[in-house]
C-alpha cells in the first residue's frame, strides 16, 4: 500500500512537471516568465561562482605606468602592437576643429508628440519593443516579435546592438535612420519640436531591485517639458507616458556615448539633417563626439569620468584609432566599469585586437561569458584572438558557439567560410 502511494505521488508529480514544461514553451507565459527564470538562474550561479562586480582592470604593468605619464603609458601601448599597425595617434594640435553648431531657431517650451502605440517588451527584448514603437509612429505594420525575428533569432540573445537596429531599418523597411553619438538635451527637444522621436540607449538601475545592478536599456524619448525639466518616454520595461527629468537621462546616457537613432521619411531627409547640423555628417560627428569625451574625461569624477573615459574608447574606435582606444578604455577599466558594460558595447574588443593585445581581448571574453554565455559577440572576439594566437580550432569552435547563440551571425560566418569550415 505504502510503495503504490509512493509511486501515485511519484505519477502525479511528473505529470505536474511535464504540463509546467508544456506551459512554459507557450509565448505568452514563457514571456512572463522567462525573465524570472533566468533571474533565478542568474543568482544560483552567482552565489555557487562569485564573480567581480567590475570589468577586470588591464594588465597591471600597464596600470602602474598609466598611474605615471600619458607619455609613458602610450610608448608601452605602442610597443605592444607585434602584427598591427596602428593609426598614428594625433596631437591636440593636430586635431581638426569641430564646426560650431548653428544657432537653432526658437521652440516651444513643452510638446508631446501624437500618441504612439506603446508595447511592453517581451524577453530580453527592449531593443526590438523600442525600435518597433519608433517604427510604428511613422506607419510601419510590425510588433517586436516581427523585429526580434530578425535582430534576434534566439530569444536568449542578451542585447540588439544600434548598428543592428540600423541596419533593420534600411534593409527592411522605406524609411532612413540617422545612427549618431554626442547626443546633447538640446538635440532631443530640436529633433522631438520638428515631430522626430529619439531612440536612446541608457543605463539604467530597477528602481527598487539594486541587487540586480547596473544594465544597458533603450527607451524612445517622445516629448518635453522645460517648466518641469522632464522628458516624456515611451518605455518598453516602465511603461506608457513615462517621465525622466532631465538630469538623470543625461546621466544614465552618458554610459552610452549619448548614442540615438532617428528614423525618418525618406523625403523629410534634408529636414532632419538640417536639424542634427554638422552631426547629420558621421565624420563630423565623430569629430563632435571626441571633443566631448576629451572635455569629459577632463572635468567628470568617479563613475561618471569612467564612462567619459569609456566614451573617449568608443570614438578612438570609431576613427580606427586603435591605440589612443586602448589607452582610454584602459582608464576606464581602472576606475571601475560595471561587470554588464561589454554585454552591450564591444569597443574593447576592437581597441585590443588591432593594437595586438590579444590576450586582453581573451581575458575580457572570458570574463564576460563567465557570467553570460548568450552574447555572440564576445565568442567571436574570442576567436578572432585565439586564432592569432595559433589557436586555430579554439577560434573555429568560438566561432561556431557564436552561430549557436545567434544563428546566421555574418562576422562568424564569414570567418568559417574563409577556413572551409562551411560548406
Amino acid at each position: 500500500m505504502k510503495i503504490k502511494r509512493i509511486l501515485t505521488v511519484a505519477l502525479i508529480a511528473i505529470i505536474l512537471i511535464e504540463t509546467a514544461l508544456l506551459a512554459y514553451r507557450i509565448p505568452a507565459v514563457n514571456d512572463r516568465l522567462a525573465w524570472r527564470v533566468d533571474e533565478f538562474r542568474g543568482q544560483l550561479r552567482s552565489y555557487f561562482f562569485p564573480h567581480p562586480d567590475t570589468i577586470a582592470t588591464a594588465d597591471p604593468v600597464r596600470m602602474a605606468i598609466m598611474q605615471g605619464t600619458l607619455t609613458a603609458a602610450k610608448d608601452l601601448a605602442d610597443a605592444s602592437t607585434p602584427t598591427v599597425t596602428p593609426i598614428a595617434a594625433q596631437t591636440e594640435s593636430e586635431l581638426p576643429t569641430v564646426t560650431p553648431t548653428p544657432s537653432r531657431a526658437p521652440i516651444p517650451a513643452s510638446i508631446t508628440l501624437a500618441p504612439l502605440r506603446h508595447e511592453f517588451q517581451g524577453y530580453n527584448n527592449c531593443g526590438p519593443a523600442t525600435l518597433s514603437m519608433l517604427l510604428n509612429f511613422w506607419g510601419w505594420d510590425g510588433n517586436q516579435t516581427k523585429a526580434a525575428n530578425a535582430l534576434k533569432p534566439k530569444w536568449e540573445d542578451k542585447n540588439v546592438m544600434p548598428y543592428e537596429m540600423e541596419r533593420y531599418v534600411l534593409e527592411n523597411t522605406p524609411y532612413g535612420v540617422f545612427n549618431r553619438m554626442a547626443g546633447t538635451l538640446d538635440d532631443l527637444r530640436q529633433a522631438i519640436a520638428a515631430g522626430f522621436p529619439m531612440l536612446i540607449e541608457k543605463g539604467m538601475i530597477v528602481p527598487g531591485r539594486p541587487d540586480l545592478g547596473w544594465m544597458g536599456h533603450y527607451t524612445l524619448v517622445v516629448g518635453y517639458d522645460d517648466a518641469t525639466r522632464t522628458f516624456l518616454t515611451q518605455d518598453s520595461y516602465y511603461g506608457p507616458d513615462h517621465t525622466v527629468d532631465y538630469d538623470s537621462l543625461l546621466y544614465d546616457w552618458r554610459a552610452f556615448n549619448y548614442i540615438y537613432l532617428v528614423v525618418y521619411p525618406r523625403e523629410r531627409e534634408s529636414e532632419l539633417a538640417g536639424i542634427l547640423g554638422p552631426n547629420a555628417d558621421a565624420a563630423l560627428n565623430s569629430l563632435t563626439a571626441l571633443d566631448l569625451a576629451q572635455r569629459e574625461s577632463q572635468n567628470l569624477t568617479g563613475e561618471a569620468l569612467a564612462f567619459a573615459y569609456f566614451n573617449l574608447g568608443t570614438v578612438h574606435v570609431a576613427r580606427k584609432e586603435y591605440v589612443d582606444a586602448a589607452f582610454a578604455y584602459d582608464m576606464a577599466r581602472y576606475m571601475g566599469l560595471p561587470y554588464r558594460f561589454l554585454w552591450y558595447q564591444t569597443g574593447p574588443y576592437f581597441a585590443y585586437f588591432y593594437s595586438g593585445n590579444y590576450q586582453d581581448v581573451i581575458d575580457l571574453a572570458n570574463a564576460t561569458l563567465y557570467v553570460q554565455q548568450n552574447l555572440e559577440e564576445s565568442w567571436y572576439w574570442r576567436g578572432m584572438a585565439r586564432y592569432q594566437l595559433g589557436d586555430r580550432q579554439g577560434a573555429i569552435d568560438d566561432w561556431r558557439e557564436a552561430l549557436v547563440r545567434h544563428p546566421g551571425f555574418a562576422p562568424a560566418l564569414e570567418q568559417l567560410t574563409q577556413l572551409g569550415e562551411v560548406g
